[in-house]
C-alpha cells in the first residue's frame, strides 16, 4: 500500500501539531509556510488541561517547560502601577499557568522536534486547490503537490479556507483592537503580569519574557479595524487614543516605534458549520478562532494536530475529529455578552463597579470560583486513540 501524503498549510502550533502526529501515524508530511522564514515571534500562550497530556504524548513537556516566561502571577493595577487585585495562579491552571511560554518559543519547540521525514517549505501559499479523487495543490510559486488531505492551518485570516469555504465562515467581530510588541525591560518591571484597565474601553499589558525583554499589548474596545491600516498608521491612531492613558502608556508607544516584532490584531472569532469538507479540513485558528477574550486558543491547537491525526488513523475519520473537538471550542467561544463591555469599561462609573467586582472576585472567599472560570481545555473525553501506523 502506498504511503498517504499530507499538505498541512501553515507552519504554527495547530500546523505543527498536525504535521508531528500525522508524520508519526505513518503520513508523509508537506508543511507549506507563507512567510519567508520560521515565525518565532509572538506573545504568551500556555498549555492548559487536556493539552498537557497531548505534550507529554508528544515527549515534550520538559522541553516546554525550560521555555517558561518566567511570569508568576497576574496582577490587576491602578495608574501607579499599584497592586488593585491578583488573579490566582495556584495550580497549573490559574491565570498564570504551569506551562506559560511564548509562542515562537513553543512553535520551536514543536519544530526541532517534529519526526524525520516532515518536509517544510517556505515562502510559498496555497493559490489553487481542486478534491477529486485526491488533493492537487498548486502553489503561488506553481509548485504542484498531489496529496490525499490537506490541513489547513493558516490562522484567523486564513485565505485558503475562505477560498474553500468562504460561503461556511462566520466572522465575530468583537469590536477590540489589540497591538502587541516586545520592549526594553526597565528595572521597574518584575515577574508579574500587570494588567491596567482604564476609561474609553483601554488597557495596558505587560509582562515578562524568558529573553531579557517585556511583552507588552494595548487593546482597545470599540476601536476601528487597525488591521485595514499599515503599521504606522495604527500606532499613530493608537497613540492618539492612549494619549491620556497613564500609567505606562507612553513608554510602551514608544516602544513599539522600535519594537521588531509590532503585530496588529482584531479581535475576531471564527464560527463554522463544518470543519471538513471532501480530503480538506481545518485546524486551529482557521477553523475556530477564539480569541484571547476566550483563551486557550494555543492548548486548542496543540490538541486539534493530535485529535486529527488520531482519528486518521482508525475509523472514526474527519467526522470523529470535528465530533471530539467541537465541545472544547464551544466551550471556550461561548463566553457571556457582558464579558466585553465589563472589562472594556467606558466611563468612571464603570472603572469603579470593574475594579470592586475584580477585587470581590479574587478575595479568597471567591478566588477558588475565579481560578475555575480561567480554566479552558477541560474535558471527561479520554483522547481518541492512535492504532499503529502501517508502513
Amino acid at each position: 500500500m502506498s504511503t498517504r501524503h499530507a499538505v498541512v498549510s501553515g507552519a504554527s502550533i495547530a500546523g505543527l501539531s498536525a504535521a508531528f502526529w500525522l508524520r508519526r501515524t505513518g503520513w508523509e508530511v508537506t508543511v507549506l509556510e507563507r512567510s519567508e522564514t520560521f515565525r518565532d515571534g509572538g506573545q504568551n500562550v500556555d498549555v492548559r488541561g487536556i493539552a498537557r497530556e497531548v505534550l507529554a504524548r508528544m515527549g515534550l513537556t520538559e522541553a516546554v517547560k525550560e521555555q517558561n516566561t518566567t511570569e508568576t502571577g497576574t496582577v490587576f493595577v491602578d495608574e501607579n502601577g499599584e497592586v488593585i487585585a491578583e488573579l490566582p495562579s495556584n495550580g497549573p491552571d490559574g491565570a498564570t499557568a504551569e506551562f506559560e511560554v511564548l509562542r515562537g518559543d513553543f512553535a520551536t519547540t514543536i519544530l526541532r522536534h517534529l519526526p524525520e521525514g516532515v518536509e517544510v517549505v517556505y515562502g510559498d501559499t496555497i493559490a489553487e486547490v481542486t478534491d477529486d479523487d485526491r488533493v492537487t495543490i498548486t502553489t503561488a510559486s506553481r509548485r504542484v503537490l498531489h496529496a490525499n488531505l490537506l490541513v489547513i492551518a493558516e490562522g484567523v485570516r486564513s485565505s485558503t479556507r475562505d477560498l474553500l469555504f468562504g460561503d461556511q465562515v462566520d466572522r465575530r467581530d468583537l469590536g477590540i483592537a489589540m497591538v502587541f510588541g516586545t520592549i526594553p525591560r526597565t528595572p521597574a518591571d518584575d515577574s508579574r503580569w500587570r494588567w491596567y484597565t482604564t476609561t474609553q474601553g483601554r488597557q495596558i499589558h505587560l509582562r515578562p519574557d524568558n529573553h531579557g525583554t517585556t511583552r507588552a499589548m494595548l487593546a482597545h474596545a470599540r476601536a476601528a479595524d487597525l488591521t485595514r491600516r499599515d503599521r504606522a498608521g495604527a500606532l499613530a491612531e493608537m497613540r492618539e487614543r492612549f494619549a491620556d492613558a497613564g500609567w505606562e502608556a507612553g513608554r510602551v508607544l514608544d516602544g513599539f516605534d522600535t519594537s521588531a516584532d509590532v503585530y496588529v490584531d482584531q479581535l475576531t472569532q471564527i464560527r463554522m458549520p463544518t470543519w471538513h469538507r471532501g480530503r480538506v479540513v481545518l485546524a486551529g485558528d482557521a477553523a475556530w478562532c477564539v480569541t484571547p477574550m476566550g483563551g486557550g486558543g494555543a492548548s486548542l491547537a496543540l490538541v486539534s494536530g493530535y485529535v486529527l491525526a488520531a482519528c486518521l488513523s482508525t475509523t472514526e475519520g474527519l467526522a470523529g475529529y470535528e465530533k471530539w473537538m467541537r465541545p472544547l471550542v464551544e466551550d471556550v467561544q461561548d463566553f457571556p455578552g457582558w464579558m466585553v463591555p465589563f472589562a472594556y469599561p467606558r466611563t468612571r462609573l464603570g472603572l469603579g463597579l470593574t475594579r470592586v467586582v475584580n477585587r470581590v472576585m479574587t478575595s479568597r472567599l471567591l478566588a477558588p470560583l475565579t481560578e475555575r472560570m480561567t480554566q479552558v481545555a477541560y474535558t471527561e473525553q479520554a483522547l481518541p486513540p492512535v492504532a499503529a501506523a502501517h508502513h
